[in-house]
């Protein structure tokens, strides 16, 4: 990669010292096997503790009511962010936002339970599919 076109401030954060740093957060088992876990630019950090989204909303896409969800981080005085779910439902559906929050709760550690979750009809998706979460942390 030579570069982000018409973007020189990105290119220079992306290729530094003679490396791409592509901004993915993984783990190496102990077969030497890479897994990507998340994005940098992602991870909420919640009093300290870090949250790596995808592993919120892959509680979240376990529950039956759930088709799809994402997950970032909105801004709190004392914690620094917490943590806000968009969701959306199966058609049948019915569940509200405290029996989600109250599933997370029962599952992962306190500091990673979302804070609010919002019930959406859809996610802002980019034209390849992707959730555009940059659009939901300005709602």
């Amino acid at each position: 990669m030579q570069g982000y076109f018409g973007r020189p401030e990105e290119t220079a954060e992306a290729l530094r010292g003679g490396w791409l740093h592509s901004g993915d957060i993984g783990t190496v088992d102990e077969d030497g096997y890479v897994f990507i876990v998340d994005r940098v630019k992602d991870m909420i950090n919640v009093a300290g503790f870090k949250v790596y989204p995808r592993e919120v909303e892959e509680l979240l896409f376990a529950h039956a009511a759930v088709r799809e969800a994402a997950v970032v981080g909105t801004p709190d005085a004392l914690y620094g962010e917490q943590v806000k779910a968009f969701v959306v439902t199966h058609p049948d559906a019915r569940v509200d936002s405290d029996e989600l929050i109250a599933y997370c709760r029962s599952k992962i550690a306190e500091y990673k339970v979302p804070r609010a979750v919002e019930l959406v009809a859809a996610l802002p998706k980019s034209p390849t599919g992707k959730v555009l979460k940059r659009e939901l942390r300005s709602r």
